[in-house]
């Protein structure tokens, strides 16, 4: 939920996330960010909304579905994606970001990893920027979330993860392995140190635990189900699992168009574990998953007593 900043009243279990000149309220009902692809090779929706007109369209059935943030991506990162210039990214996002911030329903997020390309959008207006170098590929990307005031959404990226392997004293390719979550704790907090030191208050940043990007698919499963593990890093946590190759990997090599059933799963056992955002192409979907399973956990932390 969007709020007015110079309207803010203190609510208990409840943290805001400053955005520019938007507050999104954290830790009551689930916050669904929409996926908007201007791409024509993303894995899922490539090519169905590259022109401005239908990824606005797009974005508005999105909001009007129940998303309170829209993710606007013009660079696939799927598995093998050939990267296109930043100019050719600004070319894409742009124009697209304007006419939503115009529009004023929903905050307004990049999904890009390139400066200029996040500077482009902050231009236009864009309110987060959701990088998944989690600020570690590029020092500018934090400057110049602390420019701007934007949020960040600092996704973990650590390249040799996949060689990890999960028991204390193991070892994999020569490398000695603490708990994967403790692993991944240490590195999101590397990347919390950079947006400290570039001015981006921990009151602007979420974590995502980076599912699919450098990771086996048992890593995945197992990272899904100890999200709440990353809790001692303080920071809100969004998890992005829609469609992607764990689901069909789990449901015995599904495509990615029949994978909307371990979307929803992933969803649910997110909110349960009390992640407050949820990265998803089918909007309103999993905004109905959400909130069922939110008013379940809900009423089981807080029961009734007759």
């Amino acid at each position: 939920m969007t709020i007015d900043p110079n309207n803010l009243v203190s609510v208990p279990g409840v943290r805001l996330w400053r955005c520019r000149e938007r507050v999104i309220e954290l830790g009551g009902a689930p916050v669904i960010m929409g996926i908007l692809n201007v791409t024509p090779d993303s894995f899922f929706d490539g090519g169905k909304h590259a022109l401005r007109e239908s990824a606005v369209a797009q974005a508005e059935r999105m909001v009007a579905d129940g998303a309170g943030i829209v993710d606007v991506g013009g660079q696939s990162t799927r598995p093998g994606f050939v990267e296109i210039s930043a100019e050719e990214e600004i070319a894409r996002v742009v124009p697209v970001i304007e006419a939503l911030v115009r529009l004023g329903k929903a905050v307004v997020s990049i999904d890009t990893y390139k400066p200029a390309v996040a500077r482009a959008a902050l231009e236009a207006g864009a309110q987060v920027v959701n990088d998944v170098h989690g600020l570690q590929g590029a020092p500018e990307m934090a400057r110049l979330a602390g420019e701007y005031g934007a949020a960040v959404v600092a996704m973990h990226h650590d390249e040799r993860f996949r060689d990890y392997v999960r028991r204390p004293g193991d070892t994999a390719h020569g490398i000695a392995v603490v708990d994967l979550i403790e692993r991944m704790k240490m590195w999101l907090a590397r990347s919390l140190e950079i947006a400290a030191e570039a001015g981006v208050t921990a009151e602007r940043v979420v974590l995502d635990p980076g599912i699919g990007f450098f990771k086996t698919q048992e890593q995945n499963l197992e990272i899904m189900g100890r999200l709440a593990g990353l809790r001692g890093l303080g920071c809100p946590l969004l998890l992005g699992a829609s469609r992607k190759s764990v689901i069909g990997h789990v449901l015995g090599g599904q495509p990615v168009e029949d994978r909307l059933e371990g979307t929803l799963a992933t969803t649910t056992l997110a909110v349960w574990q009390g992640v407050e955002i949820v990265r998803v192409h089918d909007v309103a979907a999993n905004v109905r998953a959400a909130r069922m399973a939110s008013a379940i956990r809900a009423q089981s932390l807080h029961p009734f007593h007759s």
